[in-house]
């Protein structure tokens, strides 16, 4: 299993919308675009190489010092085979 975390999703919008349509979008939703695009030009991308499996973006899980900590409520946002 792989895990991505994105860190940088606020900077990612601003540099293709400017900065100040990003000041106006909440973070959750600029981290919610940014995944379902890392989503869809990875699977893009595996189902050229032939592989096959799935991917989800996943609300209440975080990586802190090699960690991998889970909340009380774990949900997935959006899920996708290829």
């Amino acid at each position: 299993m792989i895990v991505i975390k994105i860190s940088n999703a606020s900077d990612v919008v601003a540099s293709k919308l400017g900065r100040f349509l990003e000041s106006l979008t909440p973070d959750q939703f600029d981290r919610d675009k940014v995944e379902d695009v890392l989503m869809t030009k990875l699977v893009e991308q595996l189902a050229l190489e032939g592989i096959s499996g799935e991917v989800a973006a996943v609300r209440g899980m975080t990586i802190e010092a090699k960690q991998l900590l889970i909340e009380e409520r774990l949900h997935v946002r959006h899920h996708e085979f290829f």
